[in-house]
């Protein structure tokens, strides 16, 4: 298992992505108004847009593993809750889990 993500929900993504690429130097590699990504190495720094849900700052910690159906398995029986069971998401297997503090996580494989 690896960081793949890290996502920051923002606002304004126009002056998100502007501060990012403009003033903090990453490099961009693609901008829409729901979700954009920079280059950073290994782990990608996503923007999504804001919601109820997820507000302007939360962070959210993004996975990724080999085998999603055995990390599930493996980690269910271990008592993590999981707050969305492996699905299909925009041609990714993803699930959601909460972490120690209550934090929502995501994990794709």
């Amino acid at each position: 298992m690896k960081l793949a993500y890290a996502i920051k929900f923002v606002t304004d993504m126009d002056k998100a992505v502007a501060f990012h690429r403009d003033v903090l130097g990453l490099v961009l590699k693609f901008q829409s108004p729901e979700w954009s990504e920079f280059l950073t190495g290994e782990t990608t720094l996503a923007l999504h847009a804001a919601s109820e849900q997820n507000p302007a700052g939360k962070v959210q910690l993004g996975f990724n593993t080999d085998d999603l159906a055995a990390f599930y398995a493996a980690r269910a029986a271990n008592g993590v809750t999981f707050t969305d069971p492996p699905h299909n998401m925009h041609g990714h297997s993803i699930a959601r889990f909460l972490d120690s503090e209550g934090a929502e996580t995501s994990i794709s494989g």
